[in-house]
């Protein structure tokens, strides 16, 4: 059996370029990658009759297995699903005031409505519900229309100044900064802040007691405490939506502020609106 001989440098043909000197040789790719590479083209025609694969117009090509990940997700959700079907019909007959007195029926609407949350709400309201600049922290005590379990289911269902739902909650402030002058922004603003409790212009919260009374107290109240029937915050607590500092209020004043949340009704199931009004009203800042 002849030896086969081992090729030199200069046994291989070239491309034709050379750059100072250097030539550049043509020479094969190793057998082994080529294997490879062959192999991996047969893979994936496999893989595209088998599974799907190519995309068309509204889907894909279903594959020869008849495989979806999709469905198996669906599968798995509604064995979950068939799971609960008896406690969640129990959740779905039973007055929210009274889940507490069930320990199971409790801990499922916790759970689940931790997950609803976590899905829908966090991204505003944050993870462990703390709220952020222009989203309410749903851990106080401080709740624009009310914190109990019949108005926080509220809230959830129809949402706030949203378009989609009639029963929505709805308030909007002026724009004063076209109904007021400027000197009357700022003195309003001193009262406000003096209302709060924080440092202010003693002489110009003075002259902006009767702006207030004037333009505010309708639905702030006399004192700035708030109405909960008109969606009005409290100005006298240390808690703000959009911040304290002089330059916010201002801004708040002169620009107002439309904060919307979507209605969930139709988006989520009967037993999740429950589900999560009882998660968040367990957070402790549910009244």
């Amino acid at each position: 059996m002849s030896k086969k001989t081992k090729m030199n440098d200069e046994d291989y043909p070239t491309t034709g370029h050379e750059w100072d000197g250097i030539r550049e040789y043509d020479k094969p790719m190793p057998r082994w990658w080529l294997n490879t590479f062959y192999l991996c083209i047969i893979f994936a025609i496999g893989y595209s009759i088998a599974y799907p694969a190519i995309p068309l117009i509204n889907s894909a090509t279903p594959g020869l297995l008849g495989f979806s990940t999709r469905g198996e997700v669906s599968e798995h959700i509604a064995s979950v699903n068939a799971q609960n079907a008896e406690i969640e019909a129990q959740l779905l007959a039973t007055p929210l005031e009274q889940v507490a007195a069930d320990a199971d029926l409790a801990r499922f609407a916790t759970a689940g409505g931790g997950a609803v949350f976590r899905t829908y709400c966090a991204q505003c309201h944050g993870e462990g519900a703390q709220g952020a600049k222009g989203y309410p922290n749903l851990q106080d005590d401080v709740w624009l229309w009310g914190g109990d379990l019949a108005e926080l289911e509220a809230t959830i269902r129809h949402g706030i100044r949203n378009d989609t739902d009639e029963d929505a909650r709805y308030s909007e402030m002026p724009k004063f900064g076209e109904i007021l002058e400027k000197d009357e922004i700022a003195a309003v603003t001193e009262f406000v802040l003096k209302s709060s409790g924080q440092d202010h212009d003693a002489e110009l919260a003075l002259a902006g007691l009767p702006v207030f009374a004037d333009n505010c107290a309708a639905c702030h109240g006399e004192t700035g405490t708030g109405d909960r029937e008109q969606g009005a915050p409290n100005l006298a607590d240390a808690l703000w939506l959009y911040g304290s500092d002089r330059a916010t209020v201002t801004k708040t004043i002169t620009n107002s502020r439309f904060g919307v949340m979507p209605a969930w009704q139709g988006r989520i199931t009967e037993a999740q609106i429950k589900q999560v009004t009882f998660y968040v009203h367990q957070l402790g800042g549910g009244e």
